[in-house]
């Protein structure tokens, strides 16, 4: 809050202003915006994130990540993260700490390695590589879909907009071809993926206190749907993210013709968070209304922070009481495209969503 009890203010950046600042263009994203934003070290963290749908069945998550996101203060701390679920359902997932001098980033564009893990592209094709323990992933991925963000990509927080969480969707959509093994079994397979790029200057839970992120495809659609709701010093301010791309083409990305809708929420066992069984983004344009309905069959993961936090890190989290919570969903996605009251396309299709929750369940 700030000193007169007046929340402060939150806002995605779009004024031309912000563009000149951060030193990008309205319209065009170029490759160094998912090269290395921050330096690594004190002060920032930094992710570059992939996941994809495979045609076996199996679900597959990849990060590298410059630091652990909730420990600003560390000096570069590279970790690498698989998550692999198996077409059987088994679930694997597996975080490797590496040594800072094996790690490398280009400024220029997304060229991140570290020791023999790669992950590198140019806002169209990507290599991803990465080996932890027993499980290994070898992944092309072309996109189907222009690398897009919503404005400059900035939430900006605070009066002079100082401290930001950035984020560029890089590959909205993309055609991925996957060898992945797991011990001494190996498989090949294609599917449908995505990649995005994320680093900020404060930490999350400072900023945000919990967001929905979804992305998918039915039929000819391709959508990125995200509701965030800031922390209360922020005033609990919703930003809505929509993008809604047709053939490849971009048709709707206007955060103010979005509406968001929570359905048949229920109280999560493992984590307290309240959680929405159907998630639902409104676009409405005129005449034109466009529904994605996001619903929920079975979790792929529900972890609390604090579980996977170890020695003295772990205690101090319990004593402030922090109990930020991850959940990752398996579902499906339906889009229904209207025209005035008539329903004119309905496509649906399986889907990958989250629900990040930094702060405690508000009443």
């Amino acid at each position: 809050m700030s000193r007169t009890g007046t929340p402060l203010p939150a806002r995605l950046g779009s004024t031309p202003a912000d563009y000149t600042r951060l030193g990008i263009e309205r319209a065009a994203i170029k490759p160094f915006e998912d090269g290395m934003r921050t330096s690594g070290g004190p002060g920032g963290y930094e992710w570059w994130y992939f996941d994809a749908h495979l045609e076996d069945g199996a679900k597959l998550v990849v990060v590298f990540y410059t630091k652990d996101f909730t420990e600003l203060a560390k000096p570069l701390a590279p970790q690498i993260r698989v998550d692999l679920t198996l077409p059987d359902g088994t679930a694997l997932s597996k975080v490797a700490d590496l040594d800072p001098e094996t790690f490398s980033g280009s400024t220029e564009a997304c060229d991140v390695r570290i020791g023999e893990n790669v992950f590198a592209g140019d806002l169209h094709s990507y290599t991803i590589r990465a080996q932890v323990e027993e499980v290994s992933v070898d992944v092309t991925l072309t996109g189907q879909v222009p690398a897009w963000r919503p404005e400059t990509g900035y939430f900006l927080f605070g009066e002079q907009g100082e401290d930001f969480f950035a984020w560029l969707p890089s590959v909205p959509q993309g055609a991925v071809e996957a060898t992945y093994r797991v011990g001494d079994k190996t498989n090949t397979t294609t599917g449908v993926g995505y990649h995005d790029h994320n680093w900020g200057n404060l930490l999350m839970p400072k900023l945000m206190h919990h967001w929905y992120w979804a992305r998918g495809s039915a039929g000819p659609y391709s959508v990125i749907a995200s509701y965030i709701t800031a922390e209360k010093t922020y005033g609990y301010h919703e930003l809505p993210i929509f993008m809604l791309a047709r053939d490849g083409r971009l048709i709707a990305d206007d955060n103010s013709k979005v509406a968001f809708e929570q359905l048949g929420t229920y109280t999560d066992t493992e984590t307290g968070k309240p959680v929405a069984n159907i998630t639902r983004y409104t676009y409405t344009d005129g005449d034109e209304r466009y529904v994605v309905t996001y619903t929920r069959h079975r979790d792929l993961s529900a972890t609390k922070f604090v579980d996977e936090m170890h020695g003295p890190k772990k205690l101090a989290a319990k004593l402030v009481g922090f109990d930020g919570a991850y959940l990752r969903f398996a579902g499906e996605v339906r889009v229904e495209h209207y025209r005035g009251e008539e329903l004119v396309e309905n496509h649906t299709d399986d889907a990958l969503w989250e629900l990040m929750y930094f702060g405690k369940a508000r009443p």
